[in-house]
């Protein structure tokens, strides 16, 4: 019996009908891991990846193939919780874990609550990376972007190194009403008056000292990580030698959840293979109502 020889066409032919019918299946892809997407961010977000960055793993295997990622302010214990529930393993925060800057660990190994908290996260496989001087080394910076999205001030912010708005005449007052309706945080407090006539804004970073060359060219001044004792006490006696001048101080979380939102939208279309959600830290203060 001779054996027929197959063209090129008539092989195309009949491996695409054994694949149709199902006798061979078609390779299926690896999960992404942890490690790959990190990679893939970097080369996306087209920043310096400094060498003294706090931007690392925190905890977890680079390796572990992720299924879902969460995008957070901060990997709280409640949002580790809520990303597990969500079927993401990997969360990528942009503040610490573990309550320090470096998130050093070797002093917490008998504290009860980082035990409970890294039990948590390795009974369920969880990965969690730190991405704070990548997105705020962006052009623009992504964390400040969010903000000025979620707020409607794009339109307000003035070219330049500082991060400064015109705004429509208004009272600060207003501005702190706004930020606690869109920012949805009820920690607002306010050194300076309230019904103040204001027009420029600008954001500081840890302390008004650091922006102080900007407060006689600008009304009000926005913080949302301070350091109290060098802020609110230098409005105050500049509000108090006559100045007409105002400082808004908001929980951390406030300005920059929008920014972790935000890195969650750039994130989908770099990773269509995994599913990208953003898992608010919340506010974490409570004010109490005092009967007067």
């Amino acid at each position: 019996m001779t054996i027929p020889k197959l063209s090129r066409r008539d092989f195309s032919r009949l491996a695409g009908g054994v694949c149709a019918g199902g006798g061979l299946a078609p390779a299926q892809k690896a999960p992404l891991t942890a490690s790959q997407i990190i990679e893939r961010i970097k080369q996306r977000l087209g920043v310096k990846w400094g060498p003294n960055t706090v931007d690392t793993f925190k905890i977890g295997d680079p390796e572990t193939p992720v299924h879902g990622i969460a995008s957070t302010f901060m990997a709280t214990l409640d949002v580790l919780q809520r990303s597990a529930a969500a079927g993401a393993n990997f969360v990528i925060s942009h503040e610490p874990t573990f309550w320090n800057h470096l998130d050093k660990t070797e002093d917490l190994r008998d504290d009860p609550v980082f035990q409970h908290k890294r039990a948590f996260i390795e009974k369920n496989r969880i990965v969690v990376f730190r991405l704070h001087d990548g997105l705020h080394a962006c052009k623009p910076d992504m964390i400040y972007l969010g903000w000025d999205k979620l707020l409607g001030w794009e339109k307000y912010l003035v070219p330049g190194p500082h991060h400064q708005f015109v705004l429509p005449p208004t009272t600060v007052e207003a501005i702190a009403r706004h930020f606690a309706s869109l920012l949805k945080t009820r920690s607002i407090r306010l050194v300076g008056d309230p019904k103040l006539k204001v027009s420029t804004l600008a954001l500081a970073g840890h302390n008004v000292l650091d922006k102080q060359g900007m407060m006689p060219d600008c009304d009000v001044v926005v913080l949302f990580e301070a350091w109290e004792r060098n802020s609110a006490e230098f409005v105050h006696d500049l509000v108090l030698s006559g100045g007409k001048r105002a400082m808004i101080l908001t929980a951390h979380e406030s300005g920059e959840e929008a920014g972790m939102d935000e890195f969650a939208q750039w994130l989908r279309p770099v990773v269509p293979e995994v599913p990208v959600k953003f898992i608010s830290a919340g506010d974490a203060f409570w004010i109490p109502k005092i009967n007067r």
